[in-house]
């Protein structure tokens, strides 16, 4: 790896992985060893979390096509290997309570707990099962994300978003109860933001029918969140989903807008 040269995504976007592509590696033990560093990098690298996911899905019968995907996560890392996250004030400010607890609140009113949630319909090759993708900010900074291929097949790009959206929510839920655990207040309901209408047009319409029959149990469970206030659901552009680094290969200057936006910093970048 010390001679390999840089790039500059964690995986290719015409790189499409299937399980029987590529002879067998004979050391599929040096591969799994391998990815499971890789996952615990993602830990301050969500700029490869959706790279890492899709290798660790081949760890039981990894080939030589999976093998250069792992390496190709590796030279791109060799462009900043001291990149991480950087966690800085967004102009929040810690209100202490009088034995009620502390509240964060922001000079402009924002919302301090903001998730976004995306997933690509249908994506994998072999299975055309989704991947979820979701970041959570708090205070302006990231605090949790994910990528995740779907356990089912969703039948609809509005099925595979709302999936997606259950998670997001779950994960706000349990955000929520830390927060309370420590002593933090909620003055106003956790924002989730998604960038497609049908799904938010589910979440919002107490009236199921044959298309949503299937999903019924996590659209109680979303809608039921959205009754008691503990989130509201915003609407946002494509352009503006910020998820999209957690559920499909970026290359360019789309990958380095995301970076920036999630915090991620090269302390050894020339100014």
């Amino acid at each position: 790896m010390l001679d390999s040269k840089p790039v500059y995504t964690p995986m290719d976007p015409n790189t499409k992985l299937v399980p029987d592509k590529g002879e067998l590696l004979t050391n599929p033990e040096q591969y799994r060893r391998l990815v499971g560093k890789l996952n615990y990098l993602t830990v301050t690298r969500p700029d490869i979390a959706f790279a890492t996911s899709m290798v660790s899905q081949f760890l039981s019968q990894p080939r030589t096509s999976h093998w250069n995907a792992v390496i190709s996560i590796l030279r791109y890392l060799k462009t900043a290997p001291g990149k991480g996250l950087l966690y800085k004030n967004h102009g929040h400010t810690l209100v202490r309570g009088h034995g009620r607890g502390h509240t964060l609140v922001h000079k402009h009113n924002s919302t301090p707990v903001q998730g976004y949630s995306d997933a690509d319909w249908a994506d994998s090759q072999f299975d055309r099962r989704s991947t979820t993708g979701y970041y959570i900010f708090l205070g302006g900074n990231l605090v949790s994300w994910k990528s995740k291929k779907q356990i089912v097949v969703a039948k609809s790009s509005a099925e595979s978003e709302y999936r997606a959206m259950t998670h997001t929510t779950a994960e706000l839920v349990w955000l929520k109860n830390l927060l309370d655990e420590l002593g933090f207040q909620h003055s106003q309901p956790m924002e989730l933001i998604c960038d497609n209408q049908a799904t938010l047009h589910i979440a919002s319409n107490p009236i199921f029918h044959e298309r949503t029959k299937h999903i019924e149990v996590d659209c109680h469970f979303v809608r039921e969140k959205l009754m008691d206030n503990t989130i509201k659901t915003t609407y946002v552009k494509l352009e503006d989903q910020l998820a999209d680094l957690f559920t499909k290969s970026l290359i360019g200057n789309r990958l380095r807008y995301l970076c920036n936006k999630l915090g991620t910093y090269n302390p050894y970048a020339p100014a």
